[in-house]
């Protein structure tokens, strides 16, 4: 597999269920006890040692209230341990978020050694609540132990985390699941990490070229000249200004056709701006730092192909990358220049650094072409989601606006909090032209996350579902759930979560699912 892939990607879970035995512990690093705000003598008696680690959290001077213990237990293998209360029910909201950030600071914690193995041991809590536990804390050991890609001749120490094994928990979790979407959130963070002279658009291609032959998909790749002749000249216009060789800049287009079905029941349509520069309309110095990170709506779509795969879902899938840097140079598109885009609209450019729309413009129209029951496409797009949301949501437009409460749905239920925007047509007033059939943004940058959508509509046909996530959580310099900070992988888990957990309201508002005779 390319070199540009991560060596190791999420340790490997285990489950087993009844009382942890003296084997089970002894063949562990680290043991993380998780018990209620207030443990009472039951939750106690399923912990080892639970005698002696109730005193030790006392002797804290705080029996009764949310706390965090690091021990020892006895015997020669003289297992870590970590105990931490969850906590007050009644300060904070028992949701996917709140439990996923928990997990995370407990998970810190939990590996501050640098544990090989450890194990996870939830109990006096309902089984429900105590599985909805468990994964969260699968999840942040899977997002903790990651190691982003690091070039310095002597890294930093990172977790050694190899396995995993929950212990003591009546209800069997789906394993599979939780460790395809810790690998699928991974990979999302490594390639967004990847410093742009290391995964450049031919290396991209390349390292797609390898996943595709590996999980046996179709590829195609649509290169200038053949986007030349399919008339993607939006596309075209930012990648004119790039000096790479073959094969450069372009549309990657892979498929996934499991039980022989042609048709794609989802495309889904990745920003990659490899490295953003502006264009013509330079970016300062702060806001060029980590364009690198702007093809972070590509690596969503790739990974959230690679999940479905490795669940073996019976979704047909198509994945649309649209690969390009935003340079400038003599041959850089410029402001006011007009071009057609490949269904045939015409668009006068205003920013050069709006390059985004550009290229997921024709990438739309191109994807809408294969007729899929809803297409959704991920993007870094606009400043303005990050003021309107901050970093810690993203948000989503669809031209369904019944869909608005199905996609909050699945953010909530993920951790991956979204928040719907307006698509009325009266927006549409900021973007007319007077030389073309649509302005690619307006002079006055006023609701630009809005206006972005409404301009990008304009090249999926009205009886086509789509679902545009604008990523302002791409990445964080904090925390965001049980993910560190830097790139966060944020939009994987909602998809899935909306593909999966939500078939039923999903189906509600698309057309009937097509199979082949």
């Amino acid at each position: 597999m390319s070199e540009l892939l991560p060596a190791a990607i999420a340790p490997r879970l285990r489950q087993s269920t009844g009382a942890a035995g003296r084997s089970a512990l002894a063949a562990l690093d680290q043991l993380l006890v998780v018990l209620p705000h207030a443990p009472g003598a039951a939750a106690w008696q399923r912990v080892p040692e639970g005698a002696r680690l109730r005193r030790q959290l006392q002797q804290l001077g705080k029996p009764g209230k949310c706390g965090m213990l690091r021990s020892r237990l006895g015997g020669t293998a003289d297992t870590g341990v970590t105990v931490a209360c969850l906590p007050d029910p009644r300060q904070q909201q028992d949701t996917a978020f709140a439990r996923l950030k928990w997990a995370g600071e407990a998970m810190t914690e939990a590996l501050g050694s640098r544990p090989r193995t450890l194990g996870i041991l939830v109990a006096g809590l309902p089984a429900g609540q105590a599985a909805a536990i468990a994964q969260a804390l699968l999840l942040a050991a899977g997002a903790a132990a990651f190691q982003l890609p690091d070039y310095r001749r002597k890294p930093e120490p990172t977790s050694r985390l190899r396995s995993v094994q929950l212990l003591g928990l009546d209800t069997m979790l789906d394993l599979r699941r939780t460790q395809a979407e810790i690998e699928a959130a991974n990979l999302v963070r490594w390639l967004t990490a990847l410093p742009p002279n290391k995964l450049t658009a031919a290396s991209y291609h390349g390292l797609v070229a390898q996943l595709s032959e590996h999980h046996d998909w179709s590829l195609r790749f649509l290169d200038r000249a053949a986007l030349r002749r399919l008339g993607a000249g939006a596309f075209l216009a930012v990648a004119q200004g790039n000096g790479e060789p073959d094969p450069g800049a372009g549309i990657l287009h892979l498929s996934r056709r499991p039980r022989g079905n042609t048709r794609p029941d989802v495309a889904l349509v990745g920003k990659g701006i490899i490295f953003d520069t502006g264009g013509t309309n330079l970016k300062p110095f702060r806001s060029m730092l980590d364009m690198h990170h702007d093809m972070s709506g590509s690596a969503v779509a790739l990974a959230t192909l690679l999940a479905m795969t490795r669940l073996d879902l019976p979704l047909a899938v198509d994945c649309w990358l649209a690969i390009s840097e935003n340079r400038s140079g003599p041959q850089a598109y410029k402001p006011r220049d007009v071009v057609q885009a490949a269904n045939g609209s015409t668009i006068e450019v205003i920013h050069t650094d709006a390059e985004g729309r550009m290229v997921l413009a024709d990438t739309l129209a191109l994807a809408s072409r294969e007729k899929p029951r809803i297409i959704i496409d991920y993007a870094t797009l606009t400043g303005q989601c990050i003021n309107a949301l901050t970093d810690r949501y993203s948000g989503v437009f669809t031209n369904r606006p019944a869909l608005n409460e199905v996609l909050v749905a699945a953010g909530r239920a993920s951790g991956e909090r979204v928040w719907p925007f307006p698509m009325d047509e009266d927006f549409d007033e900021e973007l007319r032209s007077q030389v073309a059939d649509v302005l690619q943004c307006s002079v006055d940058n006023e609701g630009d996350h809005i206006l972005a959508a409404r301009f990008l509509q304009r090249f999926v046909p009205p009886a086509q579902p789509w679902v545009h996530v604008d990523l302002s959580a791409a990445t964080r310099k904090k925390a965001l759930g049980q993910v560190p900070a830097g790139p966060t992988g944020f939009g994987v888990r909602l998809t899935l979560n909306l593909l999966l957990d939500r078939q039923d309201s999903l189906a509600a508002h698309l057309p009937p699912q097509r199979r082949d005779t």
